[in-house]
């Protein structure tokens, strides 16, 4: 419940605070991405150096077959980290910050975004198969609630900032301020309303500029061919190859998601504590990524894997044997990493294995259908669309992402076919996302989906009951017992001046063994809280005000400082509420 202490702000106030949240999450960005690069290149160069590329492979480690210890000295300190300061900073984040909105009362500590910042560049940088999304959607969430905790914002309010955060470091970290909003709206906002949206806006705008200011203005995946204005028009029957590739990213989804969870729970099952866990599991990272080195000259798997995502889209990835080790080896030092308690993201994971299963899929089709137009690029960015839309139920973030990460336009509708193909095949096989699972395995149901904010379409003179009666307070006896006839608000006055509300369903005091009501002192009438307010007022701005207050029936008159009985226009109490709710439901 809202503290007597939090006030809602005005719209001005909010746009303020966005803005300062949009900052915080444009320089999280980078400091986050410095300290990628720092661990990286200290961990598997030697160097003391902040650049970091993460699209251009890493050179063969000076440590030789040490290389393989790198995973495991990372695992020992994000143990540490995770065990002694921050829990919540263990995976991949995202649930984390969806929990918190839906059932912590959008309070998220200031310690997390300290912890998951540190924790997942080191897990990243030492060679984790995690992304970059997960930590930095933690940190701006965790700065959002904190700054709203400060200002001391309701709850609603709050969870617009702690969504502006994360869309702030969403766009700044990929350079995509439309991805940043969109994912915003589709997994973090209960509601979607103007006032919101503008909120967010602000902050994927802020953020973004910072972010292209520190980072570069080049897209994430810099590749000229993409770039090429073309505009040419998808022949309806390759359009219809995306059908088929969709249903196969569907399974590639549910593999990835529950892949995950099954390898935390075998990790769990272990009989040894957490460092001897993640050890184990980074030990074996390091092993696969050294083989990968020796065998085919570049480590491939570790890390963001944005480098081997760059070769598939330049086409320098052809052989399928070799791609399919690709998948199966990234796919599993994904569940090595994360199950075994890793931090990081799922997104780029997601991007690795979408982008390789196009590759193969694009390979088949050219195989299968020789003298075509058909070409691998296409299938590469749909399945890294597919791969983000199917596995966490974000189909128009995964699309618009990669949009703005190629600046291809080209292969849009192939990307919306693929991923939403791709998201229905994976909720039929398994209902939850990657992030839902996780809350569903605790037994915390949260929505998944739009919904737009209906019921502040509706005023209080639109759902206002007219039955109500007034009652002197001292004449609770004889009048309120005899409420058979009645089933309606009693407003209780004295000398014409509301002072107090019983709805029908109070419990009454007992009567006396005569059987007739005792006399009822005014204070001794069950009255419950109310609220004044006008007929014009938002229905969903009296239900904060009502919580805010520990109010059951709002009051309608004329003017708010208007408390005479006989000025009453009308009632609105949970029953009204209720038939409200019921008449918005058939829309949502």
């Amino acid at each position: 419940m809202t503290t007597d202490a939090e006030r809602p702000q005005s719209l001005m106030v909010m746009c303020l605070l966005s803005i300062a949240v949009g900052v915080i999450a444009g320089l999280g960005a980078w400091a986050f991405r410095m300290l990628i690069g720092l661990f990286h290149n200290l961990l598997f160069l030697g160097e003391l150096n902040f650049s970091y590329d993460a699209n251009v492979h890493t050179p063969p480690s000076p440590w030789g077959a040490g290389v393989i210890l790198v995973p495991v000295l990372g695992a020992v300190v994000v143990v540490w980290l995770v065990k002694s300061f921050a829990p919540e900073a263990k995976g991949h984040g995202v649930p984390e910050v969806i929990d918190a909105i839906h059932y912590q009362g959008a309070r998220i500590r200031p310690i997390v975004a300290v912890v998951k910042s540190v924790a997942s560049a080191l897990c990243i940088g030492s060679g984790g198969s995690v992304g970059r999304e997960g930590p930095i959607i933690q940190i701006g969430s965790a700065f959002g609630s904190t700054l709203g905790q400060i200002v001391r914002l309701p709850t609603r309010q709050r969870i617009t900032l702690i969504a502006a955060g994360a869309g702030g470091g969403i766009a700044a970290t990929f350079n995509a301020p439309l991805g940043g909003v969109v994912f915003a709206v589709e997994l973090l906002l209960v509601s979607v309303s103007a006032r919101n949206l503008l909120s967010v806006s602000l902050a994927t705008i802020t953020a973004s500029y910072i972010g292209r200011a520190l980072l570069g203005v080049d897209p994430s995946f810099n590749v000229s061919a993409l770039q090429a204005p073309s505009f040419h028009l998808t022949a309806p029957g390759l359009l219809l190859l995306f059908v088929p590739f969709g249903v196969l990213m569907g399974f590639v989804s549910w593999l990835f998601v529950r892949g995950i969870y099954w390898a935390e729970d075998r990790f769990d099952a272990l009989p040894v504590n957490d460092y001897a866990r993640h050890m184990f599991g980074m030990l074996t990272v390091g092993v696969m990524i050294y083989l990968m080195l020796r065998s085919s000259g570049h480590y491939y798997v570790q890390g963001v894997g944005y480098a081997t995502i760059m070769d598939l889209i330049e086409g320098k990835l052809t052989s399928p044997e070799f791609l399919l080790l690709l998948f199966s080896l990234k796919l599993i030092a994904t569940c090595l990493t994360l199950g075994s308690g890793g931090s990081g993201g799922v997104f780029s994971p997601g991007l690795f294995l979408g982008a390789t299963a196009g590759s193969l899929f694009g390979q088949a089709a050219e195989m299968m259908l020789p003298g075509t137009e058909v070409s691998q690029v296409p299938f590469v960015l749909a399945g890294m669309a597919a791969g983000i839309g199917g596995s966490t139920g974000a189909i128009l973030t995964g699309v618009v992402m990669l949009t703005e990460m190629t600046a291809d336009i080209n292969v849009t509708m192939p990307m919306i076919v693929t991923s939403a193909i791709a998201y229905g095949v994976r909720c039929w096989l398994s209902p939850d996302s990657i992030y839902t699972l996780k809350l569903s395995r605790r037994g915390h149901v949260v929505p998944q989906g739009l919904q737009a904010a209906i019921l502040e379409a509706h005023r209080l003179g639109d759902v206002m009951s007219t039955e109500f009666r007034v009652v002197e307070a001292g004449q609770f006896d004889e009048t309120l017992r005899g409420r058979a006839a009645f089933d309606g608000v009693t407003i209780l006055a004295e000398n014409d001046t509301v002072v107090g509300v019983v709805s029908p369903d109070v419990e009454l005091p007992p009567t006396s063994p005569t059987g007739e009501g005792e006399s009822a002192s005014p204070g001794a009438v069950p009255s419950e809280s109310f609220i004044l307010a006008t007929r014009d007022w938002p229905l969903v701005e009296a239900l904060h005000e009502m919580e805010r207050r520990g109010a059951s029936v709002v009051i309608i008159v004329a003017s708010e400082d208007d408390r005479r009985a006989a000025d009453v226009l009308g009632v609105v109490s949970e029953r009204e509420i209720s038939r409200a709710c019921r008449g918005s439901a058939r829309l949502l």
